[in-house]
C-alpha cells in the first residue's frame, strides 16, 4: 500500500478527524484533547498513535506529560489531505463545540492561581505555628470580602451560610428539607445571627424574587438536583445585574455507590457539560476549575465554577 493511501486510511475516521482539526490549531496533550472532546484516554491515546505511525503527528515533552502538533516536516501531500481533513472536520457537528472548550482549555493554562492555592495548602500544616489555623485564615479571608446579599442554594443546615453570615450584608439559605430548615433556623437565632434566614424551598425554582441578590452559591448541591439547567437559570432570575454565579461540585466520577449512600442524582459533571449549561443560563465570563482532589479513593476531584450576570 502507499503511503499516500496509508494516510488516506487514516484520515477516515472522525474521530481522528476531531484530533486533526485541534491540532491544526493548538499543540495539546492527551489529557487537554480528553477534557475537550469528552472522549476515553485510551480512545484518544490510540489514535493519535495510528496518527503519529502515518507521520502525521510529532510531540515534544513538557514537564511528564507529551504535548503533540501536526509534524511540521510531513510531506506536501501529507499536508494537502491533512487540509482537506481539516475542512471536513470543520462540517462535523462536534466542531463547534470543540472550538468552545479548546477556547477555555487554552485559558486555563495561562492561570496559576490554582497550582498556587494547592502549593499553600500543601505548606500550610507543615510547620506549627500557634495560632497558625484554617479556621483563622478562613476568618481573615472573610474580612476581605465586602457585605453582600447572598443565596446559598441547596444548604442543607446551612455550614456554610452560618460562616457567610459573619461578613454578609444577608444570607438566605434554601433547602428542600423542611426539617434541616427548621434546625438551621432555630441554630441561626440561638447564635444571634439576624441575617442568617432559611427558607423552604427547591433550587430549581427557590423562593426568592428576581433581582435580589449579589452571589447565587450552589456549594456540592448541584449534582442533587433533577434539572441543574434549571436551577442554573433560576440562579441567574434572582441574580442583579453584576451578580456572581458560584459553584462548589464534584467533577464527573464512576462511583455508583453516591446515589445510594449520599442520595446524589448525578455523578457529579463533565467541566464542558458544566460550562455549556451555565453558558446557555446567560452567564458569562464562565471559568471552570478544580479546586482539589481527594487523595484516597475513590479520588472525588471538586470543580469550582464561577460566572457573572
Amino acid at each position: 500500500m502507499s503511503q499516500s493511501l496509508k494516510i488516506l486510511k487514516a484520515l477516515t475516521d472522525a474521530t481522528r478527524l476531531r484530533l486533526v482539526a485541534l491540532l491544526s490549531r493548538e499543540e495539546l496533550s492527551v489529557n487537554e484533547l480528553q477534557e475537550i472532546t469528552e472522549l476515553g484516554q485510551s480512545r484518544i491515546s490510540t489514535h493519535l498513535g495510528v496518527l503519529q505511525e502515518n507521520g502525521l503527528l510529532t510531540f515534544r515533552k513538557d514537564g511528564k506529560r507529551s504535548l503533540y502538533r501536526i509534524n511540521p516536516e510531513t510531506t506536501r501531500q501529507a499536508r494537502e489531505c491533512l487540509e482537506l481533513a481539516r475542512q471536513i472536520a470543520i462540517e462535523g457537528e462536534e466542531h463547534e463545540q470543540d472550538g468552545r472548550n479548546l477556547k477555555r482549555v487554552l485559558e486555563q493554562r495561562s492561570e496559576q492561581a490554582q497550582v498556587y492555592f494547592n502549593q499553600v495548602a500543601g505548606r500550610f500544616d507543615q510547620k506549627y505555628g500557634p495560632g497558625r489555623s484554617w479556621q483563622a485564615f478562613g476568618q481573615l479571608l472573610l474580612q476581605l470580602v465586602p457585605p453582600l446579599d447572598i443565596a446559598d442554594l441547596g444548604s442543607g443546615e446551612g455550614l456554610v451560610g452560618e460562616l457567610l453570615a459573619r461578613n454578609a450584608r444577608k444570607v438566605i439559605c434554601v433547602d428542600n428539607s423542611k426539617h434541616i430548615v427548621d434546625f438551621g433556623q432555630r441554630k441561626a437565632e440561638k447564635n444571634g445571627l439576624k441575617n442568617l434566614e432559611f427558607r423552604h424551598g427547591d433550587i430549581e425554582n427557590p423562593p426568592l424574587r428576581a433581582k435580589t441578590v449579589d452571589v447565587a452559591l450552589f456549594s456540592q448541591a448541584l449534582h442533587h438536583a433533577e434539572h441543574p439547567e434549571a436551577a442554573l437559570a433560576s440562579a441567574y432570575r434572582i441574580l442583579r445585574p453584576g451578580g456572581r454565579l458560584i459553584i462548589l461540585d464534584l467533577l464527573e466520577h464512576q462511583f455508583e455507590q453516591a446515589r445510594d449512600l449520599y442520595g446524589d442524582r448525578w455523578l457529579g459533571f463533565p467541566k464542558n457539560t458544566l460550562h455549556q449549561w451555565i453558558t446557555e443560563a446567560g452567564f458569562k465570563q464562565a471559568e471552570i476549575t478544580e479546586a482539589a482532589r481527594e487523595e484516597e479513593p475513590p479520588h472525588f476531584t471538586t470543580l469550582l465554577a464561577i460566572a457573572e450576570k
